[in-house]
């Protein structure tokens, strides 16, 4: 496939990608949050991003279609695990801590004025 077909086709799914996810999103908050549920709009959209970024990353930065695209894909597996860890490691925290404070801790925080 030559570049300009590539990004041409790149475009073309990623407006349909983006309409796929807006569309489901546009009916559920229209109707007042009845249309769908949550975690199955939740799940939808987040599938649909999935898609949208390996359209980005095939069609657009063209990764994994040189013959020796080994070091592009280790540097992009290197990024994708650190920004997890960071992610991941950041919600655990958080959660860990509003887990541990008590009500009474909370109010005395937000009291003293230091939270903001």
């Amino acid at each position: 496939m030559s570049t300009f077909k590539a990004y041409i086709t790149g475009f073309v799914l990623s407006i349909v990608l983006t309409v796929a996810a807006y569309i489901p999103v546009w009916q559920h908050v229209s109707s007042g949050h009845l249309r769908y549920a949550h975690s199955n709009l939740i799940a939808f959209v987040l599938g649909i991003a999935v898609l949208q970024l390996l359209v980005q990353l095939i069609l657009f930065l063209h990764l994994g279609r040189e013959k020796k695209s080994r070091w592009n894909i280790s540097v992009f597996v290197t990024t994708v695990s650190l920004i997890l860890i960071v992610v991941v490691g950041s919600i655990w925290i958080m959660n860990h801590l509003n887990n541990n404070m008590s009500p009474q801790q909370i109010n005395d925080y937000l009291n003293r004025g230091d939270a903001f």
